[in-house]
């Protein structure tokens, strides 16, 4: 894609000190920049590489000022950074501007699809199925009997949407996700073999959800799993049946929440956390990476470590810890010295 100088300052509402009939055709970072780069400059720490960057552009602060000569064209906005993030949402908008439906694909003559949609080639899309306008989905998908999906949804290549599963609008689904597949559930017999509890339930996703690539959420035994809105899910993420995770939580890479466990709102939780079932997690907790919580916790929370700690007493525990040695050189020879 190529754009002028003067279209992206258009764009974020900046003013130019340079040329505005130069040309874009890339983003870069400020260090690695050269002829025909976009880049930014926000932190401080790199004001350096303003001087030396080959970028044509670069976006700085309003109240950005240089005391040597530097090569590149400006972009003076409110906040860099901002404005960065502005541009590269705009710019996967563009890259991902498809629509049509491709051959050969599956669909279904009880379903339903609204205006300016891209279901891609080698998709499948059950019985019942009702898609809103502007989604997209990409080729290799597969869609279940009875889902909705709401408007403005991405379902990017390979990701499955098991039957009875709501989406909302706005969602992002990456690829290899699993939405709806069967809850653990067995059940053991009189004679110790573990038979299977049936999975009747369904998922619900709420608008403006994100979900990473490879990551699962189970279907409820009964009733709905519920995603509520804004929650951010990051890569290779278990949810399990009967879950529910509370508006604008966001919960990183690798980490597993067992079934019945309720999560509130605006949760921040690490990568490689583990969360045991039918617990309660209050609004507005934080939960650092690799911690495993066993019990309920209250809201605004800090907790660490396995079991997980109030975060306070697992510092002061940690430098205990880390003196263990110390100290039981110290035991050693103390006990000698008695004898």
């Amino acid at each position: 894609m190529k754009f002028t100088i003067q279209q992206i300052a258009a764009l974020l509402e900046g003013e130019i000190v340079g040329n505005p009939e130069e040309e874009l055709y890339n983003l870069a970072k400020i260090e690695e920049g050269k002829k025909g780069d976009l880049t930014f400059l926000a932190n401080p720490k790199y004001k350096q590489y303003i001087y030396t960057t080959k970028a044509s552009a670069t976006i700085v602060d309003k109240n950005f000022e240089y005391d040597k000569e530097i090569t590149t064209n400006l972009i003076k906005v409110d906040d860099a950074y901002k404005a960065f993030s502005k541009l590269l949402e705009y710019y996967n908008q563009v890259k991902n501007n498809k629509s049509g439906i491709e051959s050969p694909i599956f669909i279904a003559e009880s379903s339903s699809y609204g205006e300016n949609v891209y279901l891609g080639a080698f998709t499948y899309i059950g019985e019942n199925v009702k898609i809103g306008e502007n989604v997209k989905i990409y080729p290799n998908a597969y869609i279940g009997d009875n889902v909705t999906i709401g408007d403005n949804v991405i379902i990017f290549a390979g990701s499955k949407i098991y039957s009875e599963t709501v989406i909302g609008n706005h969602c992002v689904i990456n690829s290899s996700v699993v939405i709806g597949a069967d809850g653990f559930g067995f059940a053991p017999n009189e004679n110790g073999e573990f038979t299977k509890v049936p999975q009747t339930g369904n998922v619900i996703l709420e608008d403006y959800v994100d979900v990473g690539a490879g990551t699962t959420i189970d279907r409820a035994t009964l009733g709905s799993t519920i995603i509520r809105r804004g929650v951010k899910l990051d890569n290779q993420i278990q949810i399990a049946h009967n879950v529910e995770i509370g508006e604008n939580t966001v919960i990183a890479a690798q980490s597993g929440v067992a079934g019945s466990t309720k999560i509130g709102k605006n949760c921040m939780i690490g990568g490689q956390v583990g969360i045991v079932g039918h617990i309660t997690i209050g609004n507005n907790v934080k939960i650092q990476a690799q911690s495993g919580v066993i019990g309920n916790v209250k809201d605004g929370t800090s907790l660490q470590g396995s079991p997980a700690l109030n975060y306070a007493d697992f510092s002061k525990s940690y430098v205990l810890f880390k003196n263990l040695p110390k100290l039981a050189s110290t035991v050693n020879k103390l006990e000698k010295q008695s004898k």
